[in-house]
């Protein structure tokens, strides 16, 4: 492996930086893939196995217990054993729990293995982003972590267009013995299946990839993360990192407890906060309830490319915005124009609600528009933020702590929709989402500095020489 070599023998190579990147964000495309993916699985396990309201739901939103049980345990294992290890980690139980699933044999079985497969979900949806964060060089950081939003939607896509594929063809040929029931008889089996051939090549590509030099230089093997540096970009800059590294204060206290103190207070609310409000402006609600509204506006396709996928699709696009961008303008004016164009549309919807214009384009218009504006702010820049404004010492603890953050407003979103949409009605609901969404622009105008281009030590460096000026 990379970190073994000897760094005299190494050279830059662009092409090094992308593999490495793309192969940590696959991370992300099975995280999006797990997550859409039972979708099209629900009504069918219903039926096979006579499920009750409660059991369907139990069905659904297990997953997201496991989510936060894996949170919780990755951001200490990842400063302690490596970002490497518990990526490999995130993988076997993605592995596990596709093919647990497939192969169940009771509803009991099919649950322990949606909960293995929250656990990579949980762990993947932490370590993956800031893996891509401490691997790459500043000038080139938010667009590598926007690839794990990338890969995250380009799953959603892949797992509708795939479960359409299964049942559009399961009557197709009579298969023998298990086949038959796994691709014919009882479908989902395929569809929670497929996942295990993107986790066993994240699994195996993993092993090719070294461990983050940032976390190498913390646990004191300098010149392992400088062979890594090195094929990163270049000797000149990784004597640059180094030092840069070894100028910190070595005083910091390595538990989550240094980020109470007042120095990082604004990086700890910040960290916070905006992953909790990029799910309270409601993109799952609208995600989820989208394909309905679509129709009610008169949008319709065939079963392939249905008002989910064309969503799906919107999101996958507007992500290369902040891919191509976000390293240019910078993480605040993407913020700015994204939450901002999001509150806008949200009102709108609510309003279009109010007045009862749910048929014709202006629906569909202004779905698609918040989709969008997601999809090239809140959504990657919400990953690249987190994954940079925490000290060197317990960043994985503390991007544990903000992942956990977005989990929590998933699961109150998740929640709390359906009541909302039946005791507020729709309009009501969509404004209660501008609302949600509106404090993100505060936090970014007040709380958020500009990170384009700053190596994550300058930024930890700002904090501390912030704080000194104001004491």
């Amino acid at each position: 492996m990379i970190d073994t070599i000897n760094p005299v023998s190494l050279k830059k190579s662009s092409a090094y930086l992308y593999l490495v990147c793309v192969v940590a964000a696959l991370g992300g495309f099975l995280f999006g893939f797990d997550t859409a993916v039972i979708s099209g699985t629900v009504s069918l396990v219903k039926n096979d196995f006579s499920l009750s309201a409660v059991s369907e739901g139990w069905f659904v939103s297990c997953a997201l217990l496991g989510c936060i049980i894996g949170v919780s345990f990755s951001g200490k294992l990842s400063d302690k054993y490596g970002r490497k290890i518990v990526l490999i980690l995130a993988a076997i139980l993605f592995v596990v729990s596709a093919l647990g699933c497939m192969l169940s044999g009771s509803f009991t079985v099919l649950i322990i293995f949606r909960l293995i497969g929250g656990l990579g979900i949980g762990v993947a949806s932490m370590v993956s982003p800031l893996y891509i964060s401490e691997f790459s060089p500043s000038r080139y950081r938010g667009m590598m972590v926007s690839l794990y939003q990338l890969a995250l939607t380009i799953g959603i896509v892949l797992a509708y267009f795939s479960n359409a594929y299964l049942a559009n063809h399961a009557g197709d040929a009579h298969r023998a013995g298990s086949m038959q029931t796994i691709f014919s008889a009882e479908v989902w089996r395929a569809m929670l299946g497929l996942g295990a051939l993107p986790a066993a090549i994240f699994l195996v590509s993993l092993f090719m990839v070294p461990e983050s030099p940032r976390w190498l230089l913390l646990k004191g093997r300098e010149q392992n993360a400088k062979a890594v540096l090195i094929k990163i970009d270049g000797e000149e800059a990784a004597a640059k990192e180094i030092e840069a590294f070894r100028a910190q204060d070595d005083n910091d206290d390595t538990s989550l407890t240094e980020l109470f103190k007042p120095v990082y207070r604004k990086a700890l609310w910040i960290g916070l906060l905006l992953p909790f409000l990029s799910q309270a402006c409601g993109i799952n609600a609208v995600i989820y309830y989208g394909p309905r509204i679509l129709e009610q506006a008169g949008f319709t396709l065939n079963n392939a490319l249905g008002g989910q996928v064309t969503i799906g699709l919107v999101n996958v696009v507007f992500t290369f915005v902040a891919i191509f961008t976000i390293d240019k303008w910078g993480r605040k004016p993407l913020l700015f124009a994204g939450v901002g164009g999001a509150v806008v549309s949200l009102l709108v919807i609510g309003a279009l609600f109010a007045m009862g214009i749910t048929s014709g384009p202006w629906i569909l218009i202004f779905i698609l528009a918040f989709i969008s504006c997601f999809a090239f702010s809140f959504g990657p820049v919400c990953w690249v933020v987190v994954g940079e404004i925490f000290p060197n010492a317990i960043r994985g603890k503390a991007m544990a702590l903000s992942t956990l953050s977005l989990w929590v407003g998933n699961f109150l979103v998740g929640q709390l929709t359906p009541v909302m949409l039946e005791g507020l009605g729709s309009s009501w609901t969509f404004w209660l989402f501008a609302i949600c969404c509106s404090p993100a622009l505060w936090i970014t105008w007040k709380l958020l500095p500009e990170t384009k281009g700053r190596s994550l030590e300058n930024i930890e460096h700002y904090w501390k020489e912030t704080y000194k000026g104001k004491a």
